[in-house]
């Protein structure tokens, strides 16, 4: 069966699967992806040093299959940020997509996704409309937003789908399903790989919204999201870990120096609160060993602060205007989805 262009053709899109410990989750993510109304793609898998050589074993299965399906298996594990980067590297597609192994697409994902493209040539980053897997009445995300006490949030997760999608302007795009300019996306330095995992869509998301370059939400683009599957779940020590030293590693680095005397406290507060409810308390050693990673790793973060600062060309007013004020929303997890603001169109889609 053909899929996605030849190969003396650049296709339209590069979809990236970075496999690490996804067994039957994976399976099912390429079949979804192999039923696409879009075709003009190419499949990129990566086998990030899987431990389970089912991965390797599915994946090879699918490219015999498949033509534009390439695999490439890496000696070590880069984690999700260094294999996103070499997926971009890799990449021939213009667009970048990036879809998790537990992600299940709905065959017009793609087709959505590339359609928004086309409506709004000037927005050169998007993310899908996510729904939990084992129970799509309820919500998995639509985008992800940013309080002002520096926490981010997947807006809507976990919260009964009544129809609160609408195209708009959110903070960032989740990296589970999201589409990006893949010049773009190189040229902002891709993800920062000193997160290794959690965290690093949101801070691609920031610097984003620091550049002045608007993430939209397509809500025709659906997927099912299982979510965390291949490294526990959200409350394993792994993902605890690494999403609580990562959030503070976002906000050292892309957090404008006027607003850090307001988030810095506010998010301190925040965690402390968060970490103090019962179902959170067995981590809490955990979690103080984040905070010193943290701050053993601020360092570097005010590093990479002053390259990315000195790129900012949103002001001061537009990044707050892009968070939520609102601590209702942060608790409640809703999603804050804002008009898409007018822009001048670029000239041949650059």
């Amino acid at each position: 069966m053909a899929h996605g262009p030849s190969d003396d053709k650049a296709p339209a899109a590069t979809v990236c699967v970075i496999a690490y410990n996804s067994g039957p989750t994976l399976r099912a993510c390429l079949q979804h992806l192999g039923a696409q109304a879009f075709r003009d793609f190419e499949t990129l898998i990566i086998d990030n040093a899987s431990p389970d050589p089912g991965d390797a074993a599915i994946a090879e299965a699918f490219v015999r299959s498949h033509a534009g399906a390439r695999l490439i298996r890496n000696p070590e594990n880069l984690g999700f940020t260094g294999a996103g980067n070499q997926g971009a590297r890799e990449g021939r597609g213009r667009w970048y997509v990036l879809l998790n192994p537990d992600a299940y697409a709905e065959p017009d994902w793609l087709a959505g996704l590339m359609a928004a493209a086309g409506r709004h040539p000037d927005v050169r980053a998007f993310t899908s409309r996510q729904v939990v897997a084992e129970d799509p009445g309820l919500l998995d995300g639509l985008g992800d937003v940013m309080s002002i006490t520096g926490i981010p949030y997947r807006g809507g997760y976990l919260n009964p789908d009544r129809g609160q999608a609408r195209e708009g302007e959110v903070f960032s795009p989740c990296g589970a399903a999201m589409m990006i300019d893949r010049e773009l996306f190189l040229r902002l330095g891709g993800f920062d790989e000193a997160f290794f995992c959690y965290g690093e869509d949101v801070d691609l998301g920031y610097r984003l919204q620091l550049a002045g370059e608007p993430t939209l939400l397509v809500p025709a683009a659906t997927i099912r999201h299982v979510g965390s599957a291949s490294t526990g779940g959200r409350k394993s020590e792994f993902a605890v870990f690494h999403g609580t030293r990562n959030r503070f590693w976002v906000l050292f680095k892309n957090t404008p120096a006027p607003l850090l005397p307001l988030v810095v406290p506010l998010h301190l507060m925040a965690l402390v609160l968060i970490y103090l409810r019962r179902e959170n308390r067995p981590h809490i050693r955990l979690i103080l060993r984040a905070v010193r990673a943290a701050f053993a790793g601020a360092p570097a973060m005010f590093r990479a602060r002053r390259r990315v600062q000195a790129q900012r060309r949103a002001t001061l007013g537009e990044i707050a205007r892009a968070m939520t004020w609102n601590p209702r929303d942060l608790s409640g997890r809703r999603p804050v989805i804002r008009p898409l603001r007018p822009r001048p169109t670029r000239s041949g889609g650059a």
